[in-house]
């Protein structure tokens, strides 16, 4: 018995959920190096062999990431979130004016780390430590009733002020962010009263920042009128999509659904798309349409089915949790990375308007990788905290006096 807990310790925490992640993270280099052509022969941006050693590179960091932050204790993440979230604020404060574009990107979300070739999204961090800090806020006054402008103060402020500086570069996310905040306000038992008057404010500001970025030249370089376009395209008809410059703005979908519809029921093969060169962006926010053009239908069905025994084990996990912090926090993470899931999914399949997504765990890009690895391995770091009986017997369950947080 001793050497089967030896043997177990590198992978803490729930046992099912570790597999279905290694089982994702390894499946990801095939797709990952078959469609990064892409990126060599239409991007000009390095080669298949490169884009294969830095996705290798991520998924192994990114496991490393994973099992290092079950080591730290998950409540002292939501006591220093507000500190983490401060600095990601000041991150994106920085994106707005020194901000750029890579690997074929249209928009300025990356930050250059001064010195080095290295750049990262700040918008995927400020996104994880925002909903780390609503769970936390939310937990530590439960108890009492908070005054109004408590509320404005400690939630409303911090989540239109990240959506306010993720929006003019980033909308997909920072409505993401909008609705996952929503979530976590519902589950954290904040007074519907004061999450329906959320939604009216976040109405009103959205209303007037589209309005200002329509109609003046007060936000400059900002994507609305990308993202407009964007939905006009998309109600639109195939049969109503004539003339070139519609046939330019579908051109993203046309292609995508092309791959679905080639891969068929059982796919072309590993590395035999054939339109991995003319999908742009097929190695990250359409790589679904390359993953179902190359293993089909039966492969597509067996990749989601992967990703619900991952959405299951987690929904499992925080019921299993008798600590309310830790319980709404992999609630709320899992939310996250489902609606992540959802939505890349739905582009790929035309069910919503273009935007870019990645597929969780697989698309090639390292900051959604590493916040993604981030956010399970603090749901594993949960799940390890809490003690069940097995067929072999763990010992008693933990009380909650020993494992609640942050009073």
């Amino acid at each position: 018995m001793q050497e089967r807990d030896t043997k177990f310790e590198l992978l803490k925490g729930d046992k099912v959920l570790w597999s279905v992640i290694l089982l994702i993270s390894f499946f990801s280099v095939f797709p990952v190096y078959s469609a990064s052509s892409n990126l060599e022969y239409i991007v000009n941006s390095g080669t298949t062999t490169s884009h294969l050693i830095k996705h290798t590179f991520f998924v192994v960091l990114g496991l490393g990431v994973m099992r290092l932050v079950g080591w730290v204790k998950y409540e002292y993440l939501g006591k220093l979130s507000s500190i983490f979230l401060g600095l990601t604020v000041v991150l994106l404060c920085l994106t707005m004016v020194t901000g750029q574009t890579i690997d074929g990107a249209s928009a300025s979300r990356w930050l250059k780390i001064p010195g080095t070739p290295i750049s990262f999204q700040p918008s995927s961090f400020a996104y994880l430590m925002l909903t780390i800090y609503l769970c936390r806020y939310l937990t530590k006054t439960i108890k009492r009733e908070r005054l109004p402008i408590e509320n404005m103060f400690y939630i409303f402020g911090p989540v239109l002020l990240v959506f306010g500086l993720v929006a003019k570069d980033n909308g997909s996310t920072a409505l993401m962010i909008l609705m996952v905040s929503l979530i976590v306000m519902f589950i954290g038992q904040l007074d519907k009263k004061y999450i329906f008057g959320f939604v009216g404010l976040s109405s009103v500001l959205i209303g007037i920042f589209m309005f200002v970025a329509l109609k003046t030249n007060l936000i400059e370089n900002n994507r609305v009128h990308t993202w407009m376009s964007r939905v006009e395209t998309f109600t639109k008809k195939d049969s109503q999509v004539e003339d070139e410059a519609d046939k330019a703005k579908n051109y993203q979908v046309m292609q995508a659904k092309a791959a679905i519809v080639h891969g068929g029921i059982a796919g072309m093969g590993p590395g035999k798309s054939a339109l991995k060169q003319m999908l742009p962006q097929s190695a990250s926010d359409f790589i679904f349409a390359i993953i179902v053009e190359e293993y089909g239908f039966i492969g597509a069905t067996v990749l989601i089915a992967l990703y619900l025994i991952m959405i299951i084990r987690i929904v499992m996990i925080a019921s299993k949790m008798p600590a309310f912090f830790g319980s709404l926090l992999v609630l709320s993470l899992g939310t996250m990375i489902f609606v992540q899931l959802a939505v890349n999914i739905a582009v790929a399949i035309n069910l919503i308007p273009v935007t870019g997504q990645p597929l969780p765990l697989i698309s090639y890009g390292g900051t959604s990788m590493l916040v993604t690895y981030i956010q399970l391995g603090i749901i594993l770091n949960v799940s390890s905290r809490i003690q069940v009986y097995d067929e072999e017997g763990m010992g008693k369950k933990q009380s909650i006096e020993e494992i609640n947080d942050i009073a």
